[in-house]
């Protein structure tokens, strides 16, 4: 058990703690430890109420809808109802969609456009983020990714960081040359907002102070092996594991996270591990009846069909 789930345990049926709890809770650590594993877990085990004064967030208010339907129609959402946006769209590039760990024999594939980007940018709130997993560049595709960063900032989002993901051992002896990643590319809508602790101004301060950005530092990568064929039930399933370490970046507990092209419905299982409520979106039958498997034991789950 790490420090922050050791105070998360101690805490868990308590309406409230002070830092000098904590310090008594675990005195055989330094209080400047215990300090550092309260702010770097704030969203994820701790919420902030007042100087000093945290509660430890619970799970029992999470939920994932799941609507069928076309994810590049989000009429049904209301302007700025989520707080984070994170998909795989089924990308039209052959090359990508061949060979390594996709294998697009039913979808539609398609490319945005600027209105699914402005679509996008009203219904997700100010300062929060939009993450697109999108594949690595090649000599097919290079001007499409450009596209889309083009498109994404017309429609209000401001390009925040790239980060590679590298799919652990795994290596594809596809096209020109090996391949074994995708790309996470993140945007904020306008000015990212601040959830990142700025340490040296808190430690100054005596309390909590943020500055713009994702909550901590992003990795240089994600290394995380893919789904395993034989127990994959989508062409491009993400792991659970890549989804919450990205959500945990980008959102806080109890928050809402929209996947509008769910596939397999992993985003909805990784933001119900770590506290957040979902909305997918799909719009094939076949993959709906396999998401509502994904879930037949989880009992915050409805379908809203459409």
């Amino acid at each position: 058990m790490t420090l922050a789930e050791k105070l998360f345990d101690s805490f868990k049926y308590k309406e409230k703690f002070t830092l000098l709890d904590a310090y008594n809770e675990v005195g055989e650590k330094p209080q400047e430890t215990i300090r550092a594993r309260i702010y770097d877990n704030i969203g994820i085990y701790f919420e902030r109420i007042a100087k000093g004064i945290y509660k430890t967030i619970g799970s029992d208010k999470e939920a994932c809808i799941l609507i069928e339907g076309d994810g590049r129609d989000l009429s049904m959402l209301e302007d700025k109802s989520i707080d984070c946006i994170l998909t795989d769209h089924p990308w039209l590039d052959m090359k990508s969609n061949k060979g390594g760990t996709r294998a697009f024999a039913v979808y539609d594939c398609f490319k945005y456009s600027k209105e699914d980007f402005v679509e996008k940018a009203r219904v997700l709130k100010d300062g929060c983020f939009l993450v697109e997993v999108l594949p690595a560049e090649n000599e097919n595709n290079y001007e499409y990714l450009y596209q889309v960063k083009q498109y994404a900032k017309e429609a209000g989002f401001i390009y925040y960081s790239k980060v590679p993901w590298k799919k652990g051992s795994f290596v594809s002896n596809t096209g020109r040359k090996s391949k074994n990643t995708q790309d996470i590319m993140i945007f904020s809508k306008g000015k990212a907002r601040s959830m990142r602790i700025d340490k040296k101004k808190s430690d100054q301060m005596g309390g909590m102070c943020y500055m713009s950005g994702c909550n901590g530092m992003l990795p240089t990568m994600f290394d995380v092996q893919p789904v395993p064929k034989n127990i994959r039930i989508h062409q491009s399933e993400l792991p659970v594991s890549l989804c919450e370490q990205i959500l945990q970046f980008v959102t806080y507990s109890g928050e809402i996270v929209l996947d509008s092209f769910a596939g397999s419905g992993v985003v909805g299982e990784a933001s119900l591990n770590i506290g957040r409520s979902c909305i997918l979106i799909e719009i094939l039958k076949a993959n709906i009846e396999k998401i509502k498997q994904r879930f037949e034991n989880n009992l915050i789950y409805q379908t809203v069909m459409g």
